[in-house]
């Protein structure tokens, strides 16, 4: 074997492209992406782009995709994911019409480590994943997405470690000085306006190159909306023979035969029903500002110092109204499928007293905040040693922007529901309400409200020192110490009123408060016709009212009437408290301190005439991580049952609890790279990973719904002793490199996970509480032979109103108080993040091509990837299980051109099926969301009369697709989201 020349320039860039958390290897890699610009002056645009994309991936010692910016400013898409969601394996969550979270390999976003140049950065999603809304594509420059792992990359990433890198101004080189203006229009909103978008960036160096700087500030509004229809409350599902009281799922209900039950399900199967069916209207207004400043200074070629500040700023504002018909599950009139898994093609319940038909409007406001500021001093000792320190501190925020707190519902309703029916035969469920659509506003009264304020701080210092020592001319060492503290705070506060059943009567409002409109006007999406049960016709009226001017009302009525609970600083229970101390109030600290070490290597093989250079990395990581949690929670005494099936709990303050925890581990990686043909390079990498829980699942304390239902009550805890998900991972890929531009490759990769979390649920007594709608009272009922609940709670209110547990209120309003003596305890059923035994193998293939057609400016890049798991997530089952959520196939297929100063771009993207989340509001049950394909479009020209202005057209979502999301069985909706395409025009000026 003969040995190869080491060269430090490689080594450097190898380090750069292992995606470490230090700026050294930011800034090589960004060196790399500057000369191959300065080397291809000629080449510019999206060919420029691909071609330091396909630099970057060819040039990595790992599995490493990247992004680059076509020029200064202009990245390929307006939405970070969006971008990403063009390489091989990258699927995204969408939220409001807009790339949000990041998948990859199946992967779900809590498992992907994103840092900026190099660092990990605040975030106040409650997970541990980033909202890649907060930045503006306009900030970055390339995006680097390593899929294997090494001892210099910081651990969290199981998927995969995205980094996100900013202009550096001794890079650049020169004076760059740009500005862009879009006007953005979004069809999905009814009532949006073009908002507008500007952007600006300029950067220079001074004092003969020694010294740079760089500014970039950016400000986009937008305004954009959905129309859903939901069953927003989840499905219940049992076991065909267990329960006869929910959904006449069996052959009989109260002792009564049923009827009308078509295929009804059968004894092993598991059948499902519907809790709610409705629909929401909601708008939505989003500002964005993001800046950033950048200083770098090289006194001397060996020493070069950063810093650079970012701040981001992102204002949400929502509106919506809804209408939606609870089912009390009492005898009712189904078409059922097929079991094993049994579900209602058409599910039907009639009353014999009206129901509510239940409206319900609100608002949300939430200001994001986040800066982070690093500073990082490079110094080259010698030829032999390099030493980087780099320090950095960030900060988010999420709070209340708004007087009605974070979010905030009332609820109004008519009670005249005398039947519903929901038809789910088409993607879009079909309502009806027996006497829905006669509904006038003279049937309108007050019931419910909830008030929430909520606000989140996460805090993240850290330091970093790294070296590399050349041992030789074709070996060197990678060497470090690393500290990282996050510190996450998030406080609740709620006023809530549980009137649902009616604060006073009708007659109370005036009748100009509510304005009639049309339901299916709003849908594009086909709806069921009732054909086959031969049902009332499809709701279509729904009152579109406002919520300030309700509430006014409302408040001037009943704000004297106070329910248990918070009172909201108003002094009434009709807006939102800042008594963050008798609220939820959280608090957990995680410091991890590492200590890593790199041995790289570098020769070559010689076979069959051929000298094959490789290069071979060895390296060791060590993490010990300490978890202390603080919370604050609600706790209860007593419990009041208001109607039918809710049971409201009384306050009695608040507990404290404080856990610690702590666990370290040893990460081994290896990564081998061969060029064994001048065009043709393979790969292998094996390593440990980690991906810790999220920050939410750590915070300690219990949290209990203030309303419980007849049966119980629920809540969650969190465990600040969970264990991080233990993955080995495997790579093995083969590129080809046949062309200028383009290349094609494919991969193949396996993780066996262990250490899952689920959610394991306990029912257990707490705090004490008597049950009245479990009491004597009700068995008293009962002996006389009454079963149906309401008709119970109306003989108990005849029979023992002289009783100090009976009340009856405004409005007739029935309240049982619980008796100690007398009921039984209540029982909660509480949901707990645990670590489990299992474990689970992923994995897939990863195909990609990227060819240009010689010199005619058309290219194309698809790419396709397959992901599979040892074990899926099995709807036979009831209770929650440990299975991955966001595994699926996903593709790309993007055509553009580009010559003359035109150019075009038309990108495809599709992702199959998931599973989204275990469990939902009512327990574990899964949410899949269903395939879903879009189409984007760009188009640019370089206007010839004037140098340096381009004008464009972007379009996304161009066929209006919609996102739809199901459970057990591709039936049972969950909730439709219609929204729309969004188009931008504008011009973009350098010079």
């Amino acid at each position: 074997m003969k040995m190869k020349t080491f060269r430090k320039d490689r080594l450097a860039l190898t380090i750069s492209l292992a995606m470490s958390s230090a700026l050294l290897p930011t800034a090589a890699l960004q060196a790399q992406e500057s000369s191959a610009a300065m080397e291809e002056v000629q080449v510019t645009g999206i060919r420029a782009s691909l071609n330091r994309s396909m630099d970057v991936k060819r040039d990595a010692d790992g599995i490493v995709d990247a992004i680059s910016a076509e020029d200064i400013g202009k990245f390929p898409d307006t939405n970070l994911a969006e971008s990403m969601q063009r390489i091989s394996g990258v699927s995204i969550d969408r939220q409001n019409g807009e790339g949000s979270r990041v998948t990859v390999r199946g992967i779900n976003p809590d498992y992907n480590l994103v840092t900026l140049n190099g660092r990990q950065i605040a975030r106040t999603t409650g997970g541990r994943s980033f909202d890649f809304a907060n930045i503006a594509s306009e900030m970055v420059q390339g995006v680097q997405v390593a899929k294997s792992s090494n001892a210099l990359v910081p651990s969290g990433g199981i998927g995969s470690t995205i980094n996100m890198l900013f202009a550096r101004p001794l890079e650049i080189g020169e004076r760059r000085l740009q500005f862009s203006s879009k006007a953005v229009m979004d069809e999905s909103s009814e009532e949006a306006n073009i908002t507008p978008e500007y952007s600006g960036f300029y950067s220079d160096t001074f004092a003969d190159g020694k010294f740079g700087v760089v500014i970039a500030a950016s400000v986009q509004e937008r305004e954009s909306g959905s129309q859903q229809g939901l069953v927003s409350t989840g499905w219940r599902s049992f076991a065909g023979t267990v329960d006869q009281n929910w959904g006449a799922g069996t052959a009989e209900w109260g002792g009564v035969p049923q009827e009308n039950q078509v295929n009804r399900p059968g004894e092993g199967d598991i059948y499902s029903v519907p809790q709610t069916t409705g629909y929401k209207f909601e708008e939505l207004q989003r500002k964005r500002t993001n800046g950033q400043l950048v200083l770098q200074w090289a006194p001397t070629d060996d020493i070069t110092a950063t810093m650079d500040y970012m701040y981001y700023a992102n204002d949400i504002s929502k509106q919506f109204n809804d209408i939606s018909a609870w089912y009390n599950f009492g005898a009712s009139e189904n078409i059922w499928t097929d079991g094993p898994i049994a579900t209602p093609i058409i599910y039907s319940e009639n009353y014999g007293e009206p129901a509510d038909l239940s409206m319900g409007a609100g608002v949300s406001a939430e200001a994001y905040r986040g800066q982070a500021l690093g500073v990082n001093l490079e110094w080259t000792v010698s030829d032999k040693l390099s030493l980087t320190f780099d320090a950095h501190s960030s900060d988010a925020e999420r709070r209340p922007d708004s007087p009605w707190g974070s979010n905030a519902l009332l609820s109004t309703a008519a009670f005249v529901r005398t039947s519903a029916t929901t038809d789910f035969t088409e993607d879009l469920p079909a309502l009806s309400v027996g006497g829905g659509n006669d509904v006038q506003p003279s049937d309108m009264l007050i019931t419910g409200s909830v008030f929430t304020n909520s606000r989140d701080r996460s805090d993240v210092d850290a330091f970093r020192f790294s070296g590399n020592f050349e041992l030789n001319e074709s070996s060197s060492i990678d060497f470090g110490l690393s500290m990282q503290e996050v510190s996450n705070h998030s406080q609740v506060a709620v006023v809530q009123r549980d009137a649902w059943s009616g604060a006073g009567p009708a007659s109370d409002l005036d009748d100009s408060l509510f304005e009639s409109d049309s339901i299916q006007d709003k849908f594009d999406v086909a709806t069921g016709d009732f054909s086959e049960i031969g049902g009332s016709d499809v709701l279509d009226v729904y009152f579109d009212w406002d919520f300030e001017a309700v509430r006014a009302a409302a408040e001037a009525l009943y704000g004297d009437v106070i329910w248990p609970g918070l009172i909201g600083d108003c002094g009434t229970q009709f807006c939102p408290s800042t008594a963050y101390d008798q609220g939820t109030d959280r608090t957990t600290t995680e410091t991890t301190t590492a200590a890593f070490a790199q041995y790289n290597f570098q020769s070559s093989i010689q076979a069959a005439g051929l000298d094959m250079p490789y290069d071979l990395s060895l390296g060791l990581r060590y993490e010990t991580t300490e978890v202390d949690s603080e919370a604050a929670s609600p706790t209860y005494d007593g419990a009041m049952w208001i109607a039918a099936n809710e049971v409201v709990l009384v306050s009695s303050g608040t507990s404290f609890l404080s856990q610690t925890a702590d666990y370290e581990y040893w990460l081994p990686s290896v990564n081998f790279k061969m060029d064994v043909a001048e065009d043709i390079v393979v790969r292998a990498a094996a390593s440990e990973t980690i991906g810790r829980p999220s920050y939410d699942a750590i915070k300690g304390g219990t949290q209990i719904g203030s309303l419980a239902r007849v049966e119980g009550g629920s809540g969650s805890t969190g465990n600040p002793t969970l264990l991080p998900l233990e993955s080995t991972n495997f790579d093995l890929s083969v590129e080809w490199y046949y062309g200028e531009s383009s290349y094609a490759s494919a991969g193949y990769f396996k993780k066996r996970i262990s250490n899952f979390i689920s959610n394991g649920i306990v029912e257990t007594p707490m705090f004490g509480i008597a049950n009245p709608a479990q009491g004597a009272l009700v068995q008293a009922a009962r002996d006389t032979g009454l079963t149906d609940i309401n008709e119970i709670r109306q003989y108990i209110a005849d029979n023992f109103s002289d009783s100090p547990f009976v009340e009856i209120g405004s409005g007739g309003n029935i309240i049982i108080t619980g008796n100690p003596e007398t009921d039984p305890e209540m029982t909660f059923l509480l949901s707990i993040p645990e670590n489990g035994d299992r474990k689970e193998t992923i994995d897939g293939w990863e195909f990609s091509i990227q060819h240009m057609f010689g010199e005619s400016g058309f290219g194309m890049i698809a790419n396709y990837t397959i992901v599979e798991a040892g074990v899926e997530y099995d709807p036979y089952l009831l209770q929650d299980q440990e299975a991955m959520i966001g595994l699926s196939d996903s593709a790309n297929l993007v055509g553009f051109y580009e010559k003359n100063g035109f150019q075009a771009r038309v990108a495809y993207n599709w992702r199959d099926d998931f599973l989204n989340a275990r469990g939902n509001e009512t327990g574990a049950n899964p949410v899949y969301t269903e395939a879903y394909e879009q189409i984007d479009l760009n188009i640019g020209y370089e206007v010839p009369q004037i140098e340096g202005l381009e004008v464009f057209l972007e379009g996304l979502n161009i066929t209006e697709e919609y996102n739809r999301t199901y459970g057990r069985s591709k039936l049972q909706t969950l909730g439709l989201y219609q929204g729309g395409a969004r188009w931008q025009m504008g011009a973009r000026y350098a010079f």
